[in-house]
């Protein structure tokens, strides 16, 4: 029992919160684990008085810095320091980094035991902070020897690292001092890239330059709204600005490094695939920015989302260093160099990165930009520099040829004197030979003149005979057709012969509208007797009731479901055979259906049948009777 009571005590003080002691030789601390307790407030309407009258519900701090994990609670912080001498010049304060922290209220006992407030933030006026500086001080009021408690309380919708500072005053200026420093060598070190970039553009007109320009500026217009440098020098009036300029700088950097990226690769000739997934990712980056920006501006606190743009870029640099182009060597390496400086803050902001020092952690990025730069810098001019050796070469090249053109041509000048003397005594030697010819052909002339003359009269006879002829070939080709109508209305032919004379369709349809409208044309509505030609082939529409009629209207065609040139060949068939071929046989010889030839076959046996009735009256022999 002794045992369980010995434990219970030690673990209790093992989580109890932890008074830090601090004498004149303490020129800074940060206070972490058990030296921070929170209460988490989540009707957000607590009291300073009701706060301190709950001190037993405060909560130790489990984790190195204390994080407002739900966002939309008000959390008190709450630490304790124990003065063990009073301090010299009552000049210490307390400091908070975070720029991202809208709101932030500090109580500060005085000599009067009664506690101070004072307010700072990112929501609050820049010219209201107690010292004009990018972090958020607060004067500790009684610095007398003793223990004092005091409180922090914290509102933000951003995800904040909760780190208190306890600083002397002259620790805090050299501090703040040697920190601007850095900040003044890391922006002008922006403006010598920028600068630099820009004067190339100028020179040698490559969009890159100017692409690279608007990447930096994007890259140090998210620095600075992160370091809180833009609020303190750019809109310190305007409090409401900083809840939109970081969303606003990190989606300019993503668009101007896609950009920059597509351009200095040459992403669009390269790899055309990884070519429309970046403009893909520009558009959908750019609609989640404007629903950020007019709808819910909360969403701006997911950073993490620009990993995937930044990552996409990266990737694409791999890809095109492997396919053999150089200057993707060093943007590589340039972004490997800002992933890393990702990763240091990913460890950091889960809080397994407190072996490292403060100042690498938190300008982790910073750091990484400006070597990416220094990188990307190098690849714009390791291309340039593949551009001018490959036009140095193409200009050696040049000259090269230009001189075996000029060598050239005086081989083929010297050459060609050479020839055009021999030519000339050749040319010479010939003309003495045509005058010699030109005699004899002006004898040959006069008597080709004599032959054409002869020719002409041969060529008047052969024309007259040609006329002679045609009529001679029409009159023939007319008795063979008279031949071919008469066979295939009286004797059998094969279906190949029938073909020629009805060899499609539009023939047979011409045919029947020739046969059913021999006479005048006669509506069957209206007995109107003018038409116009109708939609179907060779039918007729009438110009007064508009009912157009089909060539295949009562004739025995009517209501045809199969080709018409093999329902004429049905029709000659079985008119030939006097009705005695076999719905069989029709089935072999057109290679339709036995059952459809056996309803043509009953139908046209029916016309046959009337057909002897009026073939008795004078009608036409032939199966040609049958149609109608």
């Amino acid at each position: 029992m002794l045992l369980f009571i010995y434990l219970c005590v030690s673990t209790s003080n093992i989580f109890a919160q932890k008074t830090i002691p601090i004498d004149n030789s303490v020129q800074q601390y940060k206070f972490t684990l058990n030296e921070i307790e929170y209460l988490e407030d989540s009707t957000n309407k607590l009291s300073f008085e009701q706060v301190r009258a709950l001190n037993s519900s405060f909560k130790s701090n489990l984790i190195y810095y204390p994080v407002n994990k739900n966002r939309q609670y008000t959390y008190w912080y709450k630490i304790r320091l124990r003065f063990t001498q009073a301090i010299a010049n009552k000049s210490c304060l307390f400091e908070l980094f975070d720029q991202t922290t809208e709101n932030i209220t500090a109580y500060i006992p005085n000599e009067k035991g009664d506690y101070v407030v004072n307010h700072s933030g990112a929501r609050v006026n820049f010219s209201d902070r107690l010292y004009h500086h990018k972090n958020f001080e607060f004067l500790i009021q009684n610095t007398s020897k003793g223990e004092y408690t005091y409180y922090f309380k914290l509102k933000s919708n951003n995800p904040v690292k909760v780190i208190i500072v306890y600083r002397t005053l002259g620790y805090f200026i050299q501090y703040a001092l040697s920190e601007y420093l850095v900040f003044g060598l890391f922006y002008g070190m922006i403006l010598i890239f920028c600068f630099h970039n820009l004067l190339m553009f100028t020179a040698v007109r490559k969009k890159q330059y100017l692409y690279y320009v608007f990447y930096i500026l994007s890259v140090a217009l998210y620095e600075m709204s992160v370091d809180g440098i833009a609020f303190q020098y750019i809109w310190p009036g305007h409090p409401a600005y900083n809840d939109y300029v970081y969303g606003i700088a990190l989606y300019a950097v993503s668009i101007c490094a896609l950009i920059f990226t597509k351009e200095l690769l040459q992403v669009k000739l390269k790899a055309y695939n990884f070519y429309r997934l970046l403009n893909a990712i520009i558009v959908l980056r750019s609609v989640y920015f404007l629903y950020c920006l007019f709808i819910d501006k909360s969403l701006f606190i997911y950073k993490f989302v620009e990993i995937v743009p930044l990552s996409m870029a990266f990737v694409t640099g791999i890809y095109i260093y492997k396919n053999g182009f150089k200057p993707a060597r060093f943007f590589v390496l340039a972004y490997a160099v800002l992933f890393t400086g990702f990763i240091v803050k990913a460890i950091d902001a889960l809080g397994y990165a407190n072996f490292l020092p403060a100042f690498l952690t938190y300008y982790s990025i910073g750091f990484c930009f400006i070597l990416e730069m220094l990188f990307l810098s190098f690849a714009i001019g390791d291309q340039v520099r593949i551009i001018r050796k490959e036009k140095d070469n193409a200009r050696d090249e040049i000259i090269r040829q230009m001189d075996i053109n000029n060598k050239l041509k005086d081989s083929i000048n010297k050459e060609l004197e050479m020839q055009v003397n021999a030519r000339t005594k050749e040319l010479i030697r010939k003309s003495e030979e045509l005058e010699d010819h030109s005699k004899i052909i002006e004898e040959q002339n006069q008597l080709l003149v004599n032959i054409n003359h002869q020719l002409e009269e041969q060529s008047a006879e052969i024309s007259r005979m040609n006329i002679l002829l045609e009529k001679d070939n029409v009159q023939l080709k007319t008795d063979i057709d008279k031949v071919t109508e008469a066979r295939a209305l009286s004797t059998e032919l094969n279906f190949e012969e029938f073909s020629a004379k009805y060899p499609d369709q539009e023939s047979c349809y011409k045919f029947l509208a020739e046969l059913k409208w021999k006479a005048d044309y006669t509506c069957t509505r209206c007995s109107h007797s003018i038409y116009n030609a109708g939609r179907a082939p060779y039918s007729r529409r009438c110009t007064k009731c508009s009912y157009e009629e089909s060539a295949m209207h009562n004739t025995i065609f009517e209501n045809n479901r199969i080709p018409i040139n093999k329902a004429f060949y049905i029709v000659y068939l079985i008119y030939s055979s006097k009705g005695t071929i076999s719905s069989h046989q029709l089935s072999q010889k057109l290679g339709i259906r036995q059952s459809t030839c056996w309803s043509y076959a009953i139908r046209i046996k029916k016309a046959m049948q009337d057909h002897k009735t009026l073939k008795k009256k004078g009608n036409p022999e032939g199966w040609v009777s049958l149609v109608m």
